[in-house]
């Protein structure tokens, strides 16, 4: 049977490879198990992310579109969950557990409602399909890790509750100012006032900083960090394995997008030398909403062992996450990334620097309007067929 074409009941009734018994540690989105005595906490957590598929018989895309997406949405919705990580972390915590049968608190059923498939959910595949679009994907068309990041930051900015930072990073570089500015747009206030009115003005600039809306004041906006990669040409480069396996260690970490050609994945974690990931290939009915708000939530949650994968099978292009709820966060990723490049066992996949190089144009100063329109003038930083990175090699 393809696996395009597995039903819920086939997967709650098939077999499933058990984890595996070994020494090893395991290591799940930046925290560390022990597969011989911690096997139920490892489950636990698997089953408590978010799980995503392919769903049938919703509402028509675009009023006329498709009303599955089996066989060209596993991109989508593996962009969905790796957002989704992130608003559990926002409004729930890391920490936060699943229980199947428990009454779920607000939060989540609010995280629930953003991806319930219909045109009017801030993260549906609804949204995300007619998003793309303006990234020259038809809708129907296989997405690729560049591009549904493109699409997921375009998308948060209508989320008003949630106020995340959605920031892509390009060309394998990582620019700490302009983070810094996008998580605290009241810097560009108060650097105004003091250019205009002089460094001994600048605590009534702050204060007049704080009159501003509350969304533009908050010291610190929830960040989002995307990082589109292509780690060799039609295989990944052994000298990045290391590395990766690092990112998945980091109490940042949001996971990785990938996979293999045309079939993505949400990888989660890893042991030995195998990936763990969450499989979006599976058909299931969509879901609507109770009466009293409440959302049927047992078929987003993975209830089996997760898949594994060796990890020199991944293709090369793929987009790490990492999520940074507080400036002292992001700080300490800068931190962490910066010993993990002075490692000799493994190539940095992506350079961190202080500020924006010279040969590096700034996508923030288009302009974007929550429209984007002005899509010609993104074809130039955005590539639509995620094949045109930088390639990293030794």
């Amino acid at each position: 049977m393809d696996a395009a074409t597995l039903t819920y009941d086939t997967l709650r009734f098939g077999e499933f490879e058990d984890f595996p018994e070994t020494s090893e540690p395991v290591w799940i989105l930046g925290k560390q198990y022990n597969a011989l005595t911690e096997k139920d906490d490892i489950l636990s957590d698997v089953t408590s992310r978010l799980w995503f598929t392919y769903r049938k018989n919703f509402p028509p895309i675009g009023g006329t579109g498709p009303t599955s997406d089996t066989g060209w949405g596993c991109m989508l919705r593996c962009g969905q969950m790796i957002l989704g990580e992130a608003l559990v972390c926002r409004h729930l915590g890391r920490d936060w557990r699943w229980a199947r049968g428990h009454k779920q608190r607000e939060e989540y059923i609010s995280i629930l409602n953003a991806f319930i498939d219909k045109k009017d959910s801030y993260y549906s595949i609804h949204q995300i399909a007619q998003m793309g679009v303006g990234e020259g994907k038809p809708i129907g068309q296989w997405y690729g890790p560049n591009t549904v990041a493109q699409v997921l930051k375009k998308l948060a900015v209508f989320d008003t509750w949630s106020r995340l930072v959605v920031h892509v990073a390009m060309d394998n570089t990582v620019v700490i100012e302009e983070i810094k500015r996008l998580c605290m747009p009241w810097l560009d206030v108060a650097g105004a006032c003091s250019e205009s009115e002089g460094m001994g003005e600048l605590n009534g600039c702050l204060e007049g900083a704080c009159a501003l809306a509350e969304e533009e004041t908050a010291l610190w906006k929830p960040l989002v960090l995307l990082i589109p990669l292509r780690l060799g040409l039609s295989d990944i480069n052994e000298a990045y394995i290391e590395t990766l396996k690092q990112c998945f260690m980091l109490p940042q970490s949001l996971g990785v997008i990938g996979g293999k050609p045309n079939s993505a994945h949400y990888f989660i974690g890893y042991v030995g030398e195998e990936l763990i990931y969450l499989d979006p290939h599976t058909t299931q009915p969509a879901v609507e909403p109770c009466e009293d708000g409440q959302v049927p939530d047992e078929t987003y949650h993975c209830q089996h062992p997760p898949c594994r994968m060796h990890i020199c099978e991944l293709d090369p292009s793929i987009a790490a996450g990492f999520f940074c709820r507080t400036e002292d966060e992001f700080d300490d990723w800068c931190m962490r990334i910066r010993r993990l490049s002075c490692n000799r066992w493994g190539l940095p996949m992506f350079e961190l620097v202080d500020s924006q190089p010279s040969h590096m144009v700034s996508v923030d100063a288009l302009n974007l309007t929550p429209d984007f329109s002005d899509s010609d003038r993104l074809e130039r930083f955005f590539d639509s067929e995620d094949e045109e990175f930088e390639i990293l090699s030794l």
